[in-house]
């Protein structure tokens, strides 16, 4: 994967399902993700790791304990490690996101949202 050059718009044309991440490509021991969000997803936490959101279209509100953080296209975001945060999209997102392979898309939280790392065809 390292010698192939990734388009993310196509990558994210491939991506049929919200909040199921895809791996763009990966980085050291980082996974970069690429992602369609859709309505609320789950209040949780990573512990180990902080979370960097970049959105490419849409708009994401990133719902804090204290706070909303909005991010338009082109804006980057990174939720600090340990820090509740719950994703909200009202129309469709299109994201990206870095992660320490092995990240959990629900963190702490698990349920039936969890979604594991899917590969783009």
């Amino acid at each position: 994967m390292a010698d192939d050059v990734r388009n993310v718009h196509e990558a994210l044309s491939a991506v049929a399902e919200h909040w199921q991440p895809h791996r763009l490509t990966s980085i050291n021991d980082y996974d970069v993700k690429v992602v369609k969000l859709q309505g609320e997803f789950v209040w949780h936490s990573h512990p180990e790791t902080d979370e960097l959101f970049l959105v490419v279209s849409g708009r994401l509100v990133i719902q804090l304990r204290d706070r909303d953080v909005v991010l338009n296209p082109n804006d980057v975001f990174v939720v600090p490690r340990g820090v509740e945060h719950c994703p909200k999209a009202e129309g469709e997102v299109q994201a990206i996101l870095f992660e320490p392979q092995g990240t959990v898309n629900t963190g702490d939280a698990g349920g039936d949202r969890t979604a594991p790392l899917r590969e783009l065809s």
